[in-house]
């Protein structure tokens, strides 16, 4: 297994995110250390780690009601202020940032371009807010893409140069690995496969902010819908209002209510792979999030494909660094940040 150094400078050596910030040139910053962060539509997550990629300590804070970029932004000085000191290290340690953010993000200038989660983040210029606040070089990408970078140089997709991440929580996403690098699309979309059409989803266009086709069944607002529109009180002692992995568990239990939704998001799900596998030729799967991570829902998608293994055969397998998978992918992003700022030459 690579080491998370090892990793890291392979990393900086292969992936290209962009122009690096010229705010700061760290040459002379040893030992160096980083902050990586996961934000999301009810908590934002901060990492400190060396420049080795070793986490130093964690830091966690909830952005319900926090939509404003600028707020997020003021919730991430004080968590960053928070690590370093708890660390006792000085406040102009920090070589670089990285930031995952649920949405459409422009690698190259650092935008957040739209996201579903984060209300009100329209072209955000993110890595430019992050830089003036922080005063050291920052990266942004989509939080799912982090995800995928996170298994490939610490988790369970190490050494495979071609790789799908498929992020199923409260919505659904992919990260998409082909010959060892990110598959961004040319307008940053690749992988917002939560718009799929598939047989049984709905095939009315979805509007602006609404879930798509395919998310609307397996990402987990979908299945409490699902569940909302068969339960009965006389058919499970679930309520109503169950989560996906309450419903999930209650299958494994055999309620028939249950497995009745189960087999059929993973069906859904089944079908999306094996188009992707199609298309791609990917040989593994990995399923993140905390409810692809659900050994049923696992078991249930991979019986799908396995009906079909003449044609596809991708591997299946739940993530290896589960929640802290885009946590880990932002410090390997950051850690790729500040060893390309210490190889510009100094202004």
């Amino acid at each position: 297994m690579k080491s998370i150094c090892e990793a890291s400078q392979a990393m900086a050596q292969e992936r290209s995110t962009g122009p690096a910030s010229s705010l700061t040139n760290i040459q002379d910053s040893t030992p160096r250390y980083v902050v990586g962060a996961d934000i999301g539509g009810t908590s934002l997550r901060l990492a400190l780690a060396d420049g080795e990629g070793a986490i130093l300590g964690k830091w966690s804070a909830s952005t319900v009601g926090t939509g404003d970029a600028a707020a997020v932004v003021r919730l991430m000085r004080e968590g960053v202020d928070t690590l370093l000191k708890e660390a006792s290290l000085r406040p102009n340690s920090l070589s670089a940032i990285a930031a995952g953010a649920p949405g459409v993000t422009d690698v190259d200038n650092g935008v957040v371009i739209a996201t579903s989660y984060l209300m009100g983040w329209r072209d955000v210029p993110f890595r430019e807010m992050l830089e003036a606040e922080f005063g050291v070089p920052a990266s942004v990408d989509n939080d799912v893409n982090l995800a995928a970078i996170g298994e490939q140089n610490a988790g369970v997709a190490q050494g495979a140069g071609d790789f799908v991440f498929l992020a199923i929580g409260t919505g659904l996403g992919a990260g998409i690995v082909i010959n060892g690098e990110l598959h961004r699309g040319n307008i940053w979309t690749a992988g917002e496969i939560g718009y799929m059409l598939v047989p049984g989803t709905n095939e009315t266009p979805a509007g602006r902010g609404e879930p798509g086709a395919l998310e609307a069944i397996v990402g987990g607002e979908g299945i409490k819908s699902l569940w909302k529109s068969r339960w009965r009180a006389d058919l499970t002692p679930l309520p109503m209002e169950a989560t996906a992995t309450q419903i999930f568990d209650h299958a494994v239990a055999s309620n028939p209510l249950a497995q009745e939704v189960l087999e059929l998001v993973a069906r859904t799900l089944g079908y999306a792979i094996y188009n992707i596998s199609l298309i791609l030729n990917s040989p593994l799967f990995v399923l993140g999030g905390s409810i692809g991570v659900h050994p049923a829902f696992g078991a249930a998608t991979r019986a799908v494909l396995d009906a079909r293994r003449e044609q596809v055969q991708p591997s299946l397998v739940p993530s290896g660094l589960g929640k802290d998978a885009q946590l880990m992918g932002a410090i390997f992003l950051a850690i790729q940040t500040a060893t390309k700022s210490e190889a510009l030459p100094a202004s």
